[in-house]
This record gives C-alpha cells, structure tokens and sequence, in this order.
C-alpha cells in the first residue's frame, strides 16, 4: 500500500533488522494484518538517519546488529524522544537479553521466531498509547492563517490547517477583501464561511478593496485588531516574494502587526516568483484529501482557476516533497520561529 493511500490514523512503524528476510517479513505482516505505513532500516545507524525524514509511531528493533546493536539505539531513541514507542525482538530467549532490554526501557519484548498476533497487537496498541501520551505533553497552538483574499490561506497551507484542526488547535483565518474583483463577493464570503467549518475555524472577513491593500496603516491596523483579540502562537500569511500586489501588501502587514507572535510563517500562492525560498517543509501526506476539500468549497473560482485543479495541487504537494519527504508537502518561508509548528513530532521536517 502506497503512503498516499494509507488512512489519516495508520500507524507509522519503523522496522529495525540487519537481516532482510525478517525486516521484509515485519514489514509485509505489518502493512497487510494492521494497516500500518512501513519504513525499513537495517542496522541502528540507518535508524538513526532514517528517523530524519520518518517519524514512527513505533520502532521495533532487532538487538543484534552491526555497529549501533538495537539496545544502543534504544538508548539514542530515548535520549531524543522519551516517548516514543519501542518493540525489541531477538531470536535468543534468555533473561539476560530481556533484563537487559527493559532496563533499556523498551516498551515490549518479543521473541523470534515472531508470532505474527502478538507482532500486530503490540505494535497497534503501542502505537494508540504513544499517540496519547504526545497529545497529553503537546501544548495546544493558537493558529492565525492571514490571506489576501478568499481561498489564499487553503491554497497555501490548507493541509498545515486540516493537521492544526485535528490536533485541536484553535484556528482563525482573517481574509482581508472579500475578493471582488475576481468573482461576486458574496459568493466568495459563503465560501470561506463553508471552508472555515470544515476546519471548525473562526473566520473573519474585512472588506479592504481587492487590488488596492496596502501594506501599512489601516491594514497593519486590522490585523493587529484580530492579532489582539485572537493571541495567536502562530502565524501564516502570504511571502513577499510573490506577483500580486495585494499578497506582497499583506505580508508586509502582518510581518508589522505580528512583531510579538512566536512563530511566523509565509506560504506559498499561486502567483509566487522564484524568488519564494522556503526554509520549511512540513508533510501532509495524510491531509492532502482534506485540503483538496477544503478548495473544493470555492466552486465559483474552479471553472476559471488552473491552480485549483486538484491534479495541479497534488502535483504542487508532490514536488516539494523532494525537499520534505514523503509524497505531500507544504512548504514555508519562516520569518521567525520560537513555538512549535503543528505536529512538530510527526509532519514538520527541516531542510539541512
């Protein structure tokens, strides 16, 4: 199965063995019995490389392997995310290895050959109870998504907010015109309200005139009225390195009227130049359904829209991924960072 074909909720497992035949196996029971989206490594140094571009919501290792063995990097795993999952599994039954596996701190010991039922077990029920305990330690976000005019703010990072709404953060979006001259106003307005109650945001919609935004002043202004009242931890809005003369105002704007936001970040439009130089690129490989359904609300704007396509947008996604892994990417310009993007644990991936 295809990652882009996984369910939203499958549980993401790295698979640790030296030996091919057994990683294939885990692999093939995992993917098949429990659903599971699947990346293999075959000795600890791998896992550790591997981890940069995969974040698992289990690891299950062998012990005996080259180089970094398996309760070594149980012990790097620990050192850099204490609450991840981890399933050691040896073909020698002794207490020595179990003794020594635990006080490693593994989660689960399993013994080969693997019994394939107790193999699935393990890894979806660690996987539930992991889940739960990063969303128990995850600080909730307070999302400002800032768009020039109606579909902006889902063009550029509808699957970063479809992942914030799924991790309970709270979501405003604030569209500054309600986009007159490209299709009648209301119609547009009834759209974002549409898309807003998909995500459960809150929507505000100003009535600056379309082509005319400036990028101080009243609209500085505006935003930093919402910015009070919403007390966003993080920000999104429009690059500067972009075409159109209402997203390069409004990105000027928000970088004035956001001076006190933790996290601020501009997305990408259809209209961007080459100039658009991203420093971030956060996956949604399970979020690039709802993102398209998100677009699918500006029905106005698809008949006379290439952008809004949903193959011109999941090939978008896909191109980034060179940069972010996976097969969907968002990709973000970071004007400054001290708060954690959504999900940091599972969608967020820096380009070194």
């Amino acid at each position: 199965m295809r990652a882009a074909d996984m369910p939203q909720d499958a549980p993401r497992v790295l698979v640790v063995d030296d030996d091919p035949d057994v990683a294939l196996l885990v692999k093939t029971v995992l993917e098949r019995r429990a659903g599971c989206e699947v990346a293999v490594a075959h000795d600890g140094q791998s896992a550790v490389e591997r981890l940069e571009t995969f974040t698992p919501d289990v690891v299950v290792t062998d012990i005996e392997m080259p180089g970094l063995d398996g309760l070594e990097l149980l012990a790097e795993l620990r050192r850099n995310d204490p609450l991840l999952p981890v399933i050691v599994m040896t073909a020698h039954v002794s207490v020595e290895y179990a003794v020594s596996a635990l006080r490693a701190q593994a989660d689960e010991f399993l013994t080969k050959p693997l019994d394939n039922l107790k193999l699935v077990e393990a890894v979806q029920r660690l996987a539930t109870e992991g889940r739960a305990r990063r969303e128990a330690g995850r600080t909730k976000e307070v999302v400002l998504a800032i768009g020039a005019h109606p579909d902006d703010v889902e063009i550029g990072v509808g699957g970063i907010l479809a992942a914030h709404a799924q991790a309970g953060d709270s979501i405003t979006i604030l569209t500054l015109s309600r986009g007159a001259r490209g299709g009648d106003a209301d119609s547009r307005q009834h759209e974002s309200l549409a898309s807003a109650e998909i995500l459960d945001a809150r929507l505000f919609v100003k009535d600056l005139v379309d082509t005319e935004i400036s990028g101080g002043g009243a609209t500085v202004r505006l935003i930093e009225e919402v910015v009070q009242e919403v007390q966003p931890t993080i920000v999104y809005t429009h690059s500067s390195n972009d075409r159109h003369q209402d997203h390069r105002a409004v990105s000027e704007a928000t970088i004035a009227a956001t001076r006190r936001v933790g996290t601020v970040a501009c997305y990408q439009s259809p209209s961007a130049t080459i100039d658009f130089r991203p420093t971030r690129f956060v996956r949604i490989d399970q979020y690039i359904a709802q993102k398209l359904r998100l677009l699918e609300c500006f029905g106005s704007q698809t008949a006379t829209r290439d952008y809004l396509d949903p193959d011109f947008v999941t090939a978008t996604a896909r191109y980034w991924s060179r940069f972010g892994g996976g097969a969907a990417v968002e990709p973000l310009e970071v004007v400054r960072e001290t708060a954690e993007f959504v999900g940091a644990h599972e969608l967020t991936r820096r380009e070194s």
